[in-house]
């Protein structure tokens, strides 16, 4: 059956509002969603699935099961597991709901989520809290869930983020065997990872579906690649506050030295062994499948994470459990990450959420100096959000909120910056303009930079080591 959306406008809580939406979406027909950050490509595909509120217009033709797939379903979910956490209630912390049960539970095909569990590698983790899954992990479980609802129609958000590249590869093979049976949408940033069965492009802007571009029509669809690809050639960093300053370091010692680290989960090593120095302005990129403990890593480097009190951790000059506060050793780090963007659900401004990285803080709760304001509009204005400084965080666009995080972790020009997958949800022009940007960072002597990366193609000018972690 067609879908039909005809002078379709839909309003999101106040926060975003989709325009006059003529599209046709016809049974053989596998569209991307594409845009740039905050355009309107996840409100369209949520029409899809019955989210908003119609106030003109109307859609017809839309199949009782959807399966969805995105970053809000996703965040959803994880808060729903961190309400069960809560240790106020008779004094009770719940374990979490295990891997197994989120897949399962009113499963319409388990024999084919079974078969999925088994090509996504999670076999060993269904007895796992879903809320103790990396990133890719909890992704992946997204996927077979949607993937196993017996779908009428397929609706993925940026399903290939936090995928490593075998993954990847298996994922669109799988969906490639649907095109016969299922439609699918998928709101994609990469023209690189547009599957091969897409047959039309719709481009969104400013919550308007602007162009609608055949994928065989080879003019139509290079202009809208040349549209999604512009880059910005005058880049300039902001400068430092000087006025904020942090610590000198001694330049001989290193800024990380792990020594034969590990870290276990029930009994099992992910890491075992491990020896990693990184020493004052030495660059590296940290790559390894899902599951092989990058985020953990960083986590022990940072000091969130609990096992870094059982290994031998020196960062910044402390030997780690010799009496150092947690806020010594992260006045030395930018960091950025999507567990960081799902904690940061503030409602400040962006001018504040830039100046809270001169604090290390989530919000911003002290009056800011005139220097730092200047600084944070200089980054705003980088990023072209100059008309928008007092606009709440939390009404952001995905990829937006994380260029912003990642100017904020930029800010203080820290010894040691940690940008776990920092491109994740960027469309391609906001990826090329934090390419560039790190890429300046990585060149400015005074900033060690660990760079997380899947994909290839990003790799960044400048760095020269590499750490790359298997999965036991």
């Amino acid at each position: 059956m067609t879908i039909r959306l005809d002078n379709l406008t839909v309003n999101f809580d106040d926060r975003f509002q989709l325009s006059n939406i003529n599209w046709r979406i016809e049974p053989d027909q596998h569209w991307v969603i594409t845009g740039t950050n905050g355009a309107g490509k996840s409100a369209l595909a949520a029409v899809l699935a019955g989210v908003g509120e119609r106030l003109a217009g109307s859609i017809e033709g839309l199949p009782a099961r959807v399966g969805v797939v995105s970053f809000e379903a996703q965040a959803e979910l994880i808060e729903a597991e961190r309400k069960k956490d809560d240790a106020d209630i008779l004094d009770v912390v719940s374990l979490g709901t295990p891997v197994r049960e989120i897949l399962y539970t009113d499963c319409a095909d388990p024999e084919l989520a079974s078969e999925l569990v088994g090509k996504f590698g999670l076999e060993g983790l269904l007895e796992r809290s879903f809320r103790k899954l990396s990133t890719g992990e909890s992704r992946k479980v997204m996927l077979i869930r949607a993937l196993a609802s017996k779908p009428q129609l397929l609706l993925l958000d940026e399903p290939f983020d936090g995928l490593d590249a075998d993954t990847l590869a298996m994922l669109q093979q799988h969906l490639a065997g649907l095109i016969d049976s299922v439609p699918m949408v998928l709101v994609l940033n990469r023209f690189d990872e547009f599957p091969d069965f897409i047959t039309d492009i719709a481009y969104v802007e400013q919550g308007e579906l602007r162009h609608q571009v055949r994928r065989d029509d080879a003019k139509a669809y290079a202009e809208l690649y040349q549209l999604l690809h512009l880059k910005s050639t005058d880049l300039a960093v902001p400068g430092a506050d000087p006025d904020t300053a942090i610590p000198m370091l001694d330049p001989t010692q290193p800024l990380v030295q792990l020594n034969a680290i590990s870290i276990k989960y029930d009994g099992h090593a992910i890491i075992d062994r491990l020896d990693w120095t990184i020493q004052p302005n030495q660059h590296w990129q940290l790559s390894g499948p899902n599951g092989s403990g990058k985020t953990g890593l960083l986590s022990l480097i940072t000091g969130d994470h609990p096992q870094c009190y059982s290994n031998d951790i020196q960062v910044f000059g402390f030997q780690r459990g010799s009496g150092e506060s947690i806020w010594q050793i992260k006045q030395f780090i930018g960091y950025v990450s999507t567990a960081l963007q799902w904690e940061y659900r503030v409602g400040t401004g962006l001018r504040n959420v830039i100046i809270s990285g001169f604090y290390d803080s989530i919000g911003l709760y002290s009056k800011c100096s005139a220097k730092q304001r200047q600084i944070a509009d200089q980054w705003l204005a980088l990023l072209g959000m100059s008309d928008r400084a007092d606009q709440p965080f939390n009404k952001l666009s995905y990829g937006d909120q994380r260029l912003l995080l990642i100017a904020r972790a930029m800010v203080k020009h820290p010894p040691l910056l940690i940008l776990d997958e920092p491109c994740l949800g960027l469309d391609d022009m906001n990826r090329q303009l934090v390419l560039a940007l790190i890429e300046k960072i990585c060149a400015n002597s005074e900033t060690a930079v660990i760079y997380v990366n899947h994909h290839p193609e990003d790799r960044i000018q400048g760095i020269d080591n590499y750490l790359a972690l298997t999965k036991p």
